[in-house]
């Protein structure tokens, strides 16, 4: 639990930063709900931060400001917002499954593994890595931000499964299998080719056999329905969707099915809302900046086989681009409602909360790290219980957390 002093000072930020413009509760139910979220312990299973740590100027140790940087996380806002821990996600974009291909991600992976570390030594005061589900309540004890470690896309396992182990032993602690396109280990959700698996394939599932046995966290999102139940069928743990939605309220072949919902709690697994605006409502129609994210992605090669001079160049050019033709955002009332929807599908006990931040997360009135307390706000204002906003905010998670970790010791 949190010191009486970090409550006290944390509720003070949170009541000065968040306010209750967003949700409309008057000054009590605001003050009630700020001091919930900062009691409780609070965590996001998917942010890509360490995209940030290629941009030198970037410091993840002081309170960056998102219209100069459009950085969403940094341990100052974390702190701010009472958010007390976060994966980081080592994120490797899909290129040829060829032995070059595994080479290079591998190669780059490990240099995201270094960045994180490089980070948490320059900050120790501030936040600490994370290996079990436990460690998030320690360090949260110590009034330090918890850092966990999550692989975004197997591709860099390659066909060598001992690199599973390699992964764990460098901290991480899931793996989403793929990511917008087919790899060596399942089909995506969102490959414009069409599945080349049917699923899950045979590399795919020792891969699962081994993260079972690791005790690493299965995570379900980017794949396709169909390796979706196969993964279901073959893991002896629950699995997590790390960074979804649900379909029923916005049709994207990212979210969940209320079938899969219905199969994911049979599997006593989680799915963790994501922030992200085209998953949360269908977008309108902005052609001038699809087209210029377009003109992006062919200018950079789709963001293949880049010099680390063109990855800046690449993130500056996106970067502007975001500025000049904004979108049209959700907010953090289309984000309860994908969380209402669970609840009312499949219960209470299987939904958690994983912004993307730093990815392509955030909503009109939740930009960054430092507001997000305006989610418990919501949730109190629509009556949940403090039990049932803990369970969301990371009770959940921890449960699938620690019965994995278990897995591993069965």
């Amino acid at each position: 639990m949190k010191s009486r002093i970090s409550i006290l000072f944390g509720t003070l930020l949170l009541i000065l930063t968040a306010g209750c413009n967003s949700t409309n509760l008057d000054k009590k139910d605001a003050q009630y709900a700020n001091a919930l979220h900062e009691r409780i312990f609070t965590i996001d299973t998917h942010t890509d931060t360490p995209l940030n740590f290629l941009d030198e100027s970037f410091d993840i140790g002081k309170e960056n400001d998102w219209e100069t940087t459009r950085s969403r996380i940094d341990f100052p806002r974390m702190q701010k917002g009472g958010l007390d821990a976060a994966f980081f996600a080592v994120f490797l974009g899909q290129g040829p499954t060829t032995e070059k291909g595994y080479v290079e991600s591998y190669t780059r992976s490990r240099r995201i593994f270094n960045g994180i570390n490089d980070a948490l030594e320059k900050y120790p005061d501030q936040a600490e890595l994370a290996l079990t589900a436990e460690d998030g309540y320690t360090i949260e004890d110590k009034n330090k931000r918890a850092v966990y470690i999550g692989l975004e896309n197997g591709y860099p396992i390659g066909t060598y499964i001992n690199r599973v182990d390699t992964f764990y032993n460098l901290g991480a602690r899931y793996i989403t299998l793929c990511h917008t396109r087919n790899n060596q280990i399942c089909d995506s959700s969102t490959d414009l080719d069409g599945p080349e698996h049917e699923g899950v394939s045979a590399f795919g599932e020792q891969v699962i056999e081994r993260m079972n046995e690791l005790g690493m966290i299965i995570d379900v999102s980017h794949i396709s329905d169909a390796a979706f139940y196969d993964v279901l069928e073959m893991s002896e743990a629950p699995v997590m969707a790390s960074h979804s939605c649900a379909r029923a309220i916005c049709n994207n072949p990212r979210n969940l099915s209320d079938s899969m919902l219905l199969a994911l709690k049979e599997n006593k697994g989680v799915i963790q809302i994501c922030i992200l605006s085209d998953y949360l409502k269908t977008p309108p129609p902005n052609p001038e900046r699809d087209s210029a994210f377009q003109a992006i992605r062919v200018r950079f090669n789709y963001f293949q086989d880049l010099t680390p001079q063109e990855r800046n160049e690449a993130r500056k050019a996106w970067r502007e681009a975001d500025r000049a033709f904004p979108k049209d955002l959700a907010t953090v009332s289309d984000i309860v409602n994908h969380i209402d929807h669970v609840v009312q599908t499949i219960g209470v006990d299987y939904v958690g909360i994983g912004t993307d931040f730093d990815g392509g997360g955030g909503v009109a009135d939740c930009k960054d790290a430092s507001e997000m307390g305006k989610i418990t706000q919501e949730l109190v204002k629509r009556g949940y219980s403090d039990k049932a906003i803990e369970k969301i905010w990371g009770g959940n998670f921890m449960r699938v957390f620690k019965i994995v970790e278990r897995q591993k010791n069965s």
